[in-house]
């Protein structure tokens, strides 16, 4: 028995997931913003897929004081090369877009699903660094934190906000649309 191909209006999802997907390399995906009776219109630490923006240096020069890690291009070898994983998986849900074999297909979802936990892990393990690594010899003591990967956190007199960016928002609409095939082409084997 000859296996159907996914239907041409899936191989179209899929290249427009791949479109998705390689925009989000151009687009911040996380962030975290600061606001300080001193700082009302706050403070950024913009995380794009290879480098960082927004006011590092006032951030770190006020981490200092607490004991904490520099934020720095450097201290994230990731962002040397994640632009590149990102380009490879748009790559690569191009070529299931044309090859159109739902194994293919499978295999996609999953690496999605892989990457995508490797990525909460790696970003929870800088968090986690940066808030529990801290200096004993800051001139102020604080207890180690966790800030949070999503929502509000206080410390001192300063409130953080972190939160996912358009680039996070253009992959997770890219993942939306390559599960779409899998309901649309049930019944195709």
């Amino acid at each position: 028995m000859k296996r159907k191909k996914l239907s041409l209006l899936s191989s179209a999802l899929l290249i427009a997931a791949a479109s998705l997907i390689f925009l989000s390399a151009y687009f911040p995906w996380w962030g975290m913003n600061f606001i300080a009776p001193q700082y009302p219109e706050g403070l950024d630490i913009i995380v794009y897929p290879d480098k960082l923006e927004g006011e590092i240096d006032i951030v770190n020069g006020l981490n200092h004081y607490i004991g904490m890690a520099e934020f720095s291009e450097e201290n994230f070898p990731e962002l040397s090369y994640v632009k590149y994983l990102i380009w490879g998986l748009a790559g690569i849900t191009l070529l299931t877009a044309i090859l159109r074999k739902k194994a293919i297909l499978y295999g996609l979802i999953t690496l999605f699903v892989v990457g995508g936990s490797l990525g909460v892990y790696d970003l929870n393990r800088w968090l986690k660094n940066f808030g529990t690594n801290l200096s004993p010899t800051a001139p102020i003591t604080i207890e180690p934190f966790i800030p949070p990967m999503i929502g509000e956190n206080k410390l001192a007199n300063f409130i953080t906000n972190s939160y996912l960016d358009n680039g996070t928002y253009l992959v997770l609409a890219a993942f939306v649309l390559i599960l779409i095939p899998l309901w649309k082409d049930r019944k195709t084997s």
